[in-house]
């Protein structure tokens, strides 16, 4: 008889000590951003004005972070520029930052950048997910072939040109790694373990949370592992460290399949920091008054926002098939 290896059997596995424990991470957006310190890299989710974590950003303000590291999305939205504008970016690694038909450009990101007042890292969309991905693959760097025969090369001295080692002839960029230490991102819902579910578009988010040491996300609401389990194939954030629990916490932006973007508000900001181009940031300090440093919490915002405004938000987005009752698509969670 052989002696070599014996088949596998099928059945459940036994486990000596039972499961291991599960850890909760319900968390709040100050106990989040306590945790990080000044200088380190923070990647924030979502995509020009859809799904934007906005009570950790505004936390970031609250709390004076300075210098830094923040890496937008493929098209960051107008989060960036109120980052930007109060002074908690040192380095700025994002594509694009504005709001598509509300601003082509934010101020204080175009201003900022023209006059050399931030470090920008030079990228495209596809060069900025190539570095995430190197990270999230444990690699040094990504070939991409995006970027030869342009400029990008040049302006940023980072990216590195080589030719294919096959024999071909061809030319890649070399994309270092980026590496955050922390995402962070706003999904539908979550369980109070983690398992994040995103019920509309994804965009970059898996692959900031795939490329972060640690991650945050703020939730429309906080469901039952019952509930991640009767779709896991939703789950898009499987690894969460925090979950923050915030009903309209995307706002003034849409979350999907929840509400719709604030266009008003959204407006009402572009206006406000008009004169920042100009040297005058009476608008900027006179939003962050009143929206960032005078609500303490995000309860109080929502407060401040109005109950009647989020309402004809939901409103419009009803006219989609999945509405603001999409929570209950995969049934109760009673």
């Amino acid at each position: 008889m052989s002696r070599g290896a014996q088949p596998l059997q099928a059945g459940p596995i036994e486990l000596p000590d039972g499961p291991p424990p599960r850890r909760e991470v319900v968390s709040t957006a100050r106990d989040v951003v306590a945790q990080i310190s000044d200088g380190q890299a923070v990647a924030i989710g979502g995509f020009v004005t859809a799904n934007h974590p906005m009570p950790l950003v505004r936390e970031l303000i609250r709390q004076g972070k300075k210098n830094l590291t923040i890496i937008g999305s493929a098209t960051g939205g107008l989060e960036i520029d109120l980052l930007l504008g109060a002074g908690v970016v040192g380095k700025l690694i994002a594509p694009y930052c504005g709001a598509e038909l509300y601003a082509p450009l934010g101020s204080c990101f175009r201003t900022m950048v023209e006059k050399e007042q931030v470090e920008l890292w030079e990228s495209s969309e596809y060069i900025l997910y190539a570095g995430l991905q190197a990270k999230a693959m444990g690699q040094e760097f990504m070939a991409w072939r995006g970027g030869i025969g342009t400029s990008i090369v040049d302006l940023n001295p980072d990216l590195k040109v080589f030719t294919s080692p096959l024999g071909d002839g061809k030319e890649y960029v070399a994309v270092p790694a980026i590496s955050p230490d922390w995402a962070f991102l706003h999904v539908g819902w979550a369980d109070s373990y983690g398992n994040g579910q995103h019920p509309g578009a994804r965009f970059g988010d898996r692959i900031m949370a795939r490329a972060a040491d640690r991650v945050a996300l703020t939730v429309e609401r906080l469901v039952s592992n019952a509930h991640i389990r009767r779709n896991p194939i939703m789950t898009s954030v499987p690894y969460a460290d925090a979950v923050v629990v915030a009903p309209y916490g995307s706002h003034p932006y849409a979350s999907h399949a929840f509400y719709a973007e604030d266009g008003e508000h959204i407006e009402a900001y572009v206006r406000a920091t008009a004169g920042f181009r100009k040297g005058d940031r009476s608008g900027l300090d006179a939003y962050l008054d009143k929206y960032v440093f005078g609500p303490e919490s995000h309860d109080d915002y929502l407060d401040l926002v109005g109950g009647r405004t989020l309402r004809a938000l939901e409103a419009e987005y009803e006219h989609l098939t999945l509405g603001r009752h999409s929570f209950d698509v995969f049934g109760s969670d009673g």
